[in-house]
């Protein structure tokens, strides 16, 4: 199981690049603590393999284009394929640890276009109203796959037929996910296009965010007018395209001033922000410590 501290993208998208991650074994888990992210928060992302969690300690805030869902501890979920969404922990001095098993459903479904695909797991996928599957405890049949997701953590993985194994209990978890969620899955909702508008114009911010972006640019990436464009981000993100923007160059800067040694004032233009005045203004705005302060927070954190 990995421990991470951060996400990591795809080349010009925001579809988040998963480490470990292989079309022979396309599974990883992980152990997420979020006091140690940058910002306490897991940024606006997505990715087309699903997402199983389970909350150990603290509540973690999950936020789609449809709303948010409060998960404390002992309660989890699915968030399914290539669904936006991000995540933020409740309470400032509160430890928030989350267990995931992150896969692709060729995993379970085998071959592309098998019965099992098209019997289990396309209904799942490809339904929209279901973003999210929250799972609490005070639910047995929920309970059950809860433990599930917690047991297929804790398999050891040098044991002899660990894959098989693996692969067998999350085929349980999924199965009994059909169930839960099948009064959901009889409601008929069509896609939103609003979202893959969002991410296009997420990807083209994430491929010029260190020169100047224009609203009129931003918005012909995704073939829309201005208005539009502020209406996207609004109904999907909850913030104007100039805040998502400041946002994110502001989380390349945090990137850079924990992992690199370069002066502030480069930073400051690389990630886009201009001078270093107004950079260490807007930052410390931010994050409540000057870039100086963050960078050697950071740096010195496993000391």
């Amino acid at each position: 199981m990995k421990t991470f501290r951060s996400i990591e993208f795809y080349t010009g998208t925001r579809e988040e690049q998963l480490p470990d991650f292989s079309t022979d074994f396309p599974y990883v888990a992980s152990c997420v603590d979020l006091n140690k992210y940058s910002g306490r928060f897991v940024p606006w992302h997505w990715h087309k393999a699903v997402e199983l969690f389970y909350i150990e300690t603290g509540t973690l805030e999950y936020r789609t284009p449809k709303g948010k869902i409060l998960f404390p501890a002992g309660s989890g979920g699915m968030v399914n394929s290539n669904v936006l969404h991000m995540t933020k922990p409740q309470g400032e001095n509160i430890k928030t640890v989350q267990l995931i098993h992150i896969f692709d459903t060729s995993f379970i479904a085998g071959e592309h276009g098998s019965r099992i695909e098209q019997k289990y797991i396309l209904p799942i996928t490809t339904a929209p109203q279901l973003e999210i599957i929250a799972l609490y405890p005070d639910s047995q049949p929920q309970k059950r796959i809860l433990d599930l997701i917690q047991n297929a953590i804790h398999l050891p993985e040098q044991e002899f037929g660990y894959e098989i194994r693996l692969r067998e209990i999350l085929s349980e978890i999924w199965l009994s996910l059909f169930e839960v969620s099948s009064s959901i899955l009889e409601e008929k909702k069509k896609h939103d296009k609003t979202n893959d508008k969002v991410k296009m114009m997420m990807i083209y911010i994430h491929e010029h965010y260190a020169g100047k972006i224009s609203i009129p640019d931003l918005a012909a990436a995704a073939y829309l007018s201005e208005r539009e464009c502020y209406r996207v981000f609004h109904d999907c993100l909850h913030m104007t395209p100039t805040e998502y923007i400041t946002g994110y160059r502001l989380q390349m800067a945090c990137q850079m001033l924990a992992n690199s040694q370069e002066p502030v004032t480069a930073i400051s233009h690389a990630c886009g922000l201009g001078s270093s005045s107004y950079f260490g203004k807007v930052f410390r705005e931010y994050m409540g410590y000057t870039p100086v302060d963050y960078r050697r927070k950071w740096q010195n954190f496993d000391r």
